[in-house]
């Protein structure tokens, strides 16, 4: 009789097994992470805008564990190619639920950051499979990898303010919208956005420039240093300009003042800037094919001087790989709403298929 009564406790503890969740750990191998993304024992960080979290599973349901710096950011949950409604954080470590009740099979979850780091970091900690589901294979890494340098157009700022408003707040902030994110996932491409708003060459809204930034993991840590081996793009976009193009007419701007004291910058140290800029992510990236864009606010308006800058400092480089695309004047207020950041995204797309090869 005992034996029996021991047969019957190990199956049942073994069903209670079956019925509890999978717990998948943010180091575990099956998980794959698109863009800058720090890694720690106990969380991924997810800070950059387009950072994403992505499983291929078998079953009806996943949950995750995060935990919002601020208790601003949202994140986008994208399910077999269908993006589902977004999950605004709080600053709480908690459980939430990403999917449920899906038909029973093989499914693909990207979990995907929408908001620049000026928002806060996102700890990652954990995905958890829903009973009776199951992890699979790791998603197959893209044949092809873009990366963008960029400022608030770049973030997609203000995409969602559908009152023309041209609100910067976090609730209007979409990057998946963005036209770079539109552009990776039409190439289906690995995506890193290395993006800020307010952000420029020689001159940003806050006391930091994009060749301050380029190089980090951690964006808010001087320290912090990316490792570019981890990542090797087959294609660099980069759109700057547009702020150092407002800045240096505001010589009250306390920015104005820490770059440039009284005098606004000759045109010969803007192109030497730029130049010096682009020298150096051709450091890093030998091989790939740089575009060197801008638009498509009023850096580009008839008259501009900056796309000429532009064209000066990449004829300097003397680099075949390295070209450059200007965005056709947008001519509307504000950033580039969700219908301009698509127009965007085409007019890139189009420059892509007909002048790059990879």
């Amino acid at each position: 009789m005992r034996k029996y009564v021991i047969i019957l406790f190990v199956a049942f503890i073994s069903l209670q097994a079956c019925a509890q969740s999978t717990i998948i750990k943010n180091n575990d191998p099956h998980i794959h992470y698109m863009g800058r993304v720090a890694t720690t024992d106990s969380a991924a960080v997810l800070s950059w805008a387009g950072n994403s979290a992505t499983i291929n599973f078998n079953g009806t349901g996943v949950k995750a564990l995060l935990k919002d710096e601020h208790g601003e950011n949202y994140m986008k949950v994208i399910v077999d190619g269908k993006v589902l409604p977004d999950i605004k954080l709080d600053s709480t470590k908690r459980t939430y639920t990403l999917v449920d009740q899906l038909p029973a099979g093989h499914h693909n979850l990207q979990l995907y950051k929408r908001g620049e780091w000026a928002f806060g970091k996102t700890w990652f900690y954990q995905f958890e499979l829903d009973k009776n589901t199951s992890i699979e294979s790791a998603p197959t890494t893209k044949k092809r990898k873009i990366e963008f340098f960029g400022n608030s157009i770049t973030c997609g700022y203000a995409d969602l303010d559908v009152e023309g408003k041209d609100r910067g707040s976090s609730p209007f902030e979409d990057n998946y919208l963005s036209y770079a994110a539109i552009t990776a996932r039409h190439f289906d491409a690995e995506y890193s956005c290395v993006a800020k708003s307010g952000i420029g060459v020689l001159v940003s809204w806050f006391p930091m420039i994009m060749p301050e930034m380029y190089d980090r993991l951690d964006a808010t840590d001087p320290n912090s240093k990316w490792d570019f081996t981890k990542y090797t793009p087959d294609v660099v976009v980069i759109n700057l300009f547009q702020n150092d193009s407002w800045i240096v007419l505001k010589p009250d701007n306390p920015e104005f003042k820490h770059r440039f004291g009284t005098t606004p910058p000759a045109a010969e140290t803007i192109v030497n800037a730029y130049r010096d800029m682009v020298k150096n992510i051709r450091v890093k990236y030998p091989k790939a094919q740089i575009i060197c864009a801008l638009g498509s606010m009023d850096a580009t308006k008839e008259g501009s001087p900056w796309p000429g800058y532009i064209t000066t400092a990449v004829n300097q480089l003397n680099d075949k790989n390295i070209k450059t695309h200007f965005f056709p004047y947008k001519n509307t207020n504000g950033h580039p709403s969700k219908a301009e950041q698509q127009a965007m995204a085409d007019d890139l797309i189009s420059y892509i298929d007909k002048n790059i090869k990879w």
